[in-house]
């Protein structure tokens, strides 16, 4: 939110008497909040009260209903689950009635798998016949398990198991390794003693008569303890064999963890004893190395809350519905009797917090919160009518102040009436002075109109000395290139360019001095002062001419005419100020300095250059540009000469200016060759030119000296003829 009404009020006037005491007033957005807070909280508050006194019961009714479902919907479908197995194990013993021969096989196998598609928490399935065959469609969960010293081959979900004893001198033992769509991946078999008539599964379902659920033993195979439901079939009276399937007590733990009754419950399966069948939160694992099967106690599991919840369960026996508290938190338990409907003294513990019943909670929260807001939207609706009034303009006002400013463009805060008439009146002012600011700072550099503007001060006629650069430029041909172009495609293309210009030397700092035509002044440290600002300068040139490769670029695919834009930059100490009359005036720099830069601009043309630097520049950016030294000229009204540069890269600008390795070797030979040329040395200088022609024929610096040192010409003399025949238009 930007500045109010208020925050103008604290700040002190310009024509106020030194050490007057200002009187007290209240903040117009502090008094918006403490009458917006009087006026709801007394509101919320009521609300919290209500929410608390009708919360404790609402949660403790719900949890009560909630684990009374959860527990009849969690037996009935464990029981079911069971009943599903024992069906799907009935049916496959009934199979072995009608057809025993199905089961003497391989086509038992894929009955057998068949089967095991259908129980999410069966390990395998499998039938044991009475001569001591064993066939079994077992789950690969583990990819690492070790199946006869060898592991299943990658991408194996399910494995074909295979004992008949009758059909060699030894038993093999055989896996058939399988992928989820069951082709076959690969086989392993070793000698094997296992006699599926030994085994307890087998007996219990011979002894019981009927299907039948075995306590808990191990699966040697596996390393695992679960429950094998069982049932055997009779062929003519006689015993051919029983069918069978497991159920890890593993899966039995996740198949609980998929349905919590909440998000933080547990639920356990329990024997009589107390010991854990199943735990949704995986706090057993169950796996054994030998025959003895030892479960744990609920008693020793590392959760003590599920130990302390079993610890204070009723001593009535059947199922129970029990409340405890622990450490200031208060939980649900239900205990469950399974006898009646599995024929096994299991019992299902649900333990349960309170904290996560509050659906109904929730809902009435919601009730009052809706409650609430109705009577926070009166209060805001009086906030907002208050504060349109007299805020709400009184800010975008500052915003827009602020906006001007900093010469930002505020076209998106527009102008808007207020019913308050001086608000309004102050309204219209400020968007006049937006439009005069915008339009003044398109006229003279916005540098100095955001100095005004954070200095308050008037504009006055003067300057300062500066050592400041300057830089030059101007369309190479410009009046070829206008007898070639129609008027008005010409003045799109230099706008386009001139705005390229104009942003570049915006983004290294500098200050656009004037258009002239074609050409652009500009310079850098003032009004501003800023380090480093030949490098500056030099970076802006060099970003100018990627844009114009750029524009060419396109104008290329046109078919349309090429620009070559000259650039000239000198580093020197001019006077830099407003320059003209009380009337009219501009902002400008004057002095020598400038003239050399316009000279350095037309020198360009001689030596085939683009961007032409003094010597001066050079000094002030240091190390941080790429150059080779083109000349030493002397410039009209000067004796002294000037070494001047070619601009070749800058360093610290980004990539695309970094000089690449033949532009380095090119400016070491121009280096070689220059030296040489102003020692006097002239076939050295001419040599070295020579190598700069080896590596890059068109180099227009390298063509000009050895055609003039090939010609015998008395440098730097013709030279200086050529700059002072050079005079421009920036002369």
């Amino acid at each position: 939110m930007g500045q109010t009404s208020t925050d103008l009020n604290e700040s002190t006037p310009r024509n106020a008497t030194p050490g007057r005491r200002r009187r007290f007033s209240v903040p117009l957005k502090a008094t918006i909040l403490l009458v917006f807070v009087l006026t709801t909280v007394p509101v919320l508050l009521a609300i919290i009260e209500i929410d608390q006194r009708t919360g404790s019961k609402v949660v403790r009714t719900h949890a009560a209903e909630m684990v009374e479902r959860f527990r009849n919907e969690t037996i009935r479908e464990i029981v079911t689950e069971f009943n599903a197995l024992k069906v799907l194990i009935s049916t496959a013993a009934e199979l072995g009635r009608q057809a025993p021969d199905v089961f003497e096989d391989d086509r038992a196998l894929r009955y057998l798998f068949s089967l095991l598609q259908h129980g999410e928490t069966m390990l395998n399935v499998y039938v044991g016949l009475e001569d001591g065959s064993f066939r079994q469609a077992r789950r690969i969960n583990d990819p690492n398990m070790d199946i006869h010293g060898a592991r299943p081959p990658a991408g194996t979900g399910y494995a074909y198991r295979l004992l008949e004893p009758n059909r060699g001198p030894s038993t093999l033992d055989r896996y058939i390794f399988l992928d989820n769509e069951q082709n076959t991946l690969g086989e392993v078999s070793a000698e094997s003693g296992y006699d599926p008539r030994r085994r307890a599964w087998y007996n219990v379902a011979v002894d019981a008569g009927t299907t039948t659920i075995t306590d808990p033993e191990l699966f040697w195979a596996f390393g695992l303890v679960g429950f094998t439901v069982a049932e055997l079939y009779e062929v003519d009276g006689k015993l051919a064999g029983v069918v069978a399937a497991d159920v890890t007590l593993d899966s039995f733990s996740s198949y609980l963890a998929q349905k919590p009754v909440s998000p933080n419950s547990l639920s356990y399966l329990l024997d009589d004893h107390g010991m854990v069948l199943a735990a949704s939160d995986g706090a057993t694992t169950y796996g054994s190395d030998n025959d003895q099967v030892s479960l744990p106690h609920v008693a020793d599991v590392e959760n003590r809350l599920v130990s302390l919840a079993y610890s204070q369960r009723p001593e009535t026996a059947g199922t129970e519905v029990y409340r405890f508290s622990h450490e200031g938190s208060d939980f649900i338990v239900g205990l469950s009797s399974l006898e009646e409907d599995l024929d096994k003294p299991w019992r299902l513990m649900v333990l349960t917090p309170l904290s996560d019943f509050t659906a109904e909670f929730t809902r009435n929260s919601q009730r009052m919160l809706i409650i609430g807001l109705v009577a926070i939207a009166v209060q805001l609706t009086i906030i907002y009518v208050i504060a349109g009034l007299i805020a709400s303009p009184l800010q975008r006002l500052t915003r827009k102040v602020a906006r001007i400013q900093s010469l930002e463009i505020s076209a998106d805060l527009p102008m808007q009436r207020s019913r308050i008439r001086e608000v309004d009146v102050l309204s219209q002012a400020i968007d006049t002075l937006d439009t005069v600011v915008q339009a003044f700072a398109r006229f003279v550099p916005v540098g100095l109109v955001r100095e005004l503007l954070k200095s308050d001060r008037q504009l006055e006629l003067g300057g300062q000395s500066r050592f400041l650069t300057i830089l030059f430029c101007d369309v190479e041909a410009f009046s070829t290139l206008a007898e070639r172009i129609a008027a008005r495609d010409l003045l799109a293309r230099v706008s386009v360019l001139l705005g390229d210009i104009t942003n570049r030397v915006h983004d290294q700092k500098g200050t656009i001095d004037k258009f002239m035509g074609d050409g652009v002044m500009a310079f850098w440290g003032a009004p501003v002062a800023l380090d480093d600002h030949a490098w500056h300068g030099c970076v802006a040139a060099l970003a100018i001419q990627r844009d114009l490769e750029r524009l060419n670029a396109e104008w290329r695919g046109n078919d349309e005419p090429e620009m070559r834009l000259r650039v000239g930059i000198h580093s020197d100490v001019v006077l830099v100020g407003n320059i003209g009359s009380k009337d009219r005036m501009s902002y400008t720099v004057l002095g020598d300095g400038v003239n050399i830069a316009s000279r350095l601009e037309g020198c360009n043309k001689i030596y085939g250059t683009l961007v032409c630097i003094s010597h001066d520049t050079f000094s002030e950016a240091g190390d941080r540009i790429c150059v080779r030294p083109i000349d030493e000229v002397q410039v009209k009204g000067r004796r002294a000469t000037v070494t001047i540069y070619e601009l070749l890269g800058a360093y610290g600008a980004g990539e695309i200016f970094e000089p690449d390795t033949e532009t380095l070797e090119i400016a070491r030979i121009t280096r070689t060759a220059f030296d040489a040329l102003v020692g006097g040395d002239r076939p050295a200088a001419l040599a070295a030119y020579r190598e700069v022609l080896a590596i890059r024929p068109d180099d227009p610096v390298a063509k000009l000296h050895v055609s003039r040192l090939e010609a015998g010409e008395a440098l730097p003399r013709a030279q200086v003829k050529m700059i002072e025949a050079n005079d421009g238009k920036f002369s």
